[in-house]
């Protein structure tokens, strides 16, 4: 939405509109002193809760002169933005914040905030209350005007995050080579029916056919660009803690897994395999065996299980690999489904996503290291944790923990072997 530097030009010239927001920011000392928090957080509401829209700050409304932000002054604006969709906005918001230069009436080039909203699956209470966009203000949401909003977007949601459509995404957007891996042979249907069938792609309110949540990150390269959470950060520590006291180089590896997600997959096992230490072990009767930190099997079904199972609707979080010198932690983003805990991982089975679990079982692993005897990534019948903790116990004679972190969050530690325990 008005992405390139052309469009928004020619956007800010025409004026205010139900897609544009015009502010200019001044300060009072180094403090930001409009738009105040709540301004910001009424005006970002408002689009979400209609069709979108894009805020520019750093502009004149009236005159739609660019007045431009002072470079020093660009983090405190975005740290009251940041504020106003994380704190006087519910449910949060998390809109795209880009920092730009526009020229001013001199030609000078002046630097800018954009920040775009787009449509939400949510109805979202700011300071100012239940705001939408008309035309170029926003207004209050009217009570019968309101309760019909709750209920399409309630009912929106009860189809799975994972089959929503995706409004700023295109079928281009997907790989041939990459969604064919899931299509049914001899199939009489045309392409963009068998997408539909294999819930890749979707209409959105407008009639438009888009790429779903799980046809961009199963069938596409692209699937970051629409959905910027979807990815494992992974970081090696050199000791047992984040900042080792005395250590300057505390890291050791660091990487953003990116890509298709059973792609993701396989890249993080492998940034396990590359850092994980490998040691010989004395044994009782001589001689010396060589016993991984981990085993890469419980590595590969832990990785997978967070991949298939969290929560992409959660705005700011990914999954976050962390290995350290005696363990290995994987957050997962998402509370618990389906009233589960942690206790009842190893008897019951409940899936987030069912589409990406669906496409995650027909993604072939090949690696007997990782699958041992599986054919396919994901296991439909509820045999990843106990094979996470039978083979963790077996190897490290330690059993892995799961803990729900702020009810928003759950981490699973898997302890590394010592040798004393494989001795």
């Amino acid at each position: 939405m008005l992405a390139t530097r052309s469009e928004l030009l020619e956007k800010i010239r025409l004026g205010e509109d139900s897609f544009l927001e015009l502010k200019e920011v001044r300060f009072a000392g180094s403090k930001v002193r409009g738009p105040t928090q709540d301004d910001l957080a009424d005006e970002l509401a408002a689009f979400a809760n209609s069709a979108g829209g894009v805020l520019v700050l750093g502009v004149e409304n009236k005159s739609r002169a660019v007045i431009g932000i002072e470079l020093d002054r660009l983090d405190a604006v975005e740290a009251v933005l940041r504020e106003a969709c994380e704190q006087s906005i519910k449910p949060s918001l998390a809109p795209i914040i880009e920092r730009l230069t526009l020229p001013d009436a001199g030609g000078f080039e002046q630097p800018v905030i954009r920040i775009e909203v787009n449509r939400s699956l949510f109805v979202h209470q700011s300071p100012g209350g239940y705001l939408h966009r008309i035309g170029s203000s926003k207004r209050p949401i009217a009570p019968d005007q309101l309760a019909r909003l709750f209920q399409q977007r309630s009912q929106s949601r009860l189809i799975r995050f994972d089959e929503t459509p995706v409004s700023v995404a295109n079928l281009d957007d997907l790989s041939e080579p990459l969604w064919r891996r899931f299509a049914l042979r001899n199939t009489p249907d045309d392409d963009v029916t068998h997408l539909k069938k294999l819930a890749m792609v979707r209409e959105d309110e407008a009639g438009v056919l888009r790429p779903t949540v799980a046809g961009l990150l199963m069938g596409s390269e692209r699937g970051q660009a629409y959905l910027p959470v979807s990815y494992i950060q992974a970081v090696a520590y050199r000791g047992t803690t984040v900042v080792p006291e005395g250590e300057s180089l505390y890291q050791l590896d660091a990487q953003d897994i990116t890509g298709p997600l059973d792609r993701q997959i396989l890249h993080a096992c492998d940034f396990v395999r590359r850092n994980m230490r490998i040691q010989a072990f004395k044994k009782e009767s001589g001689g010396r065996v060589d016993v991984p930190q981990f085993s890469m099997r419980a590595v590969f079904e832990a990785i997978t299980n967070a991949v298939a199972h969290r929560d992409y609707s959660m705005p700011g979080s990914k999954v976050r690999l962390r290995l350290f010198a005696d363990r290995l932690e994987i957050y997962t983003p998402g509370m618990l489904v389906n009233t589960m805990s942690p206790e009842d991982f190893p008897l019951r089975q409940a899936a987030r996503n069912e589409v990406i679990a669906s496409f995650l079982a027909r993604c072939p692993v090949t690696d007997p290291e990782l699958g041992g005897e599986r054919q396919y990534m994901m296991d439909r019948r509820g045999e990843g944790v106990p094979v996470i903790l039978e083979q963790s116990i077996k190897l490290a004679d330690r059993s892995p923990t799961y803990q729900v972190i702020g009810q928003s969050e759950l981490l699973l530690t898997i302890y590394a072997a010592e040798p004393e325990q494989t001795a």
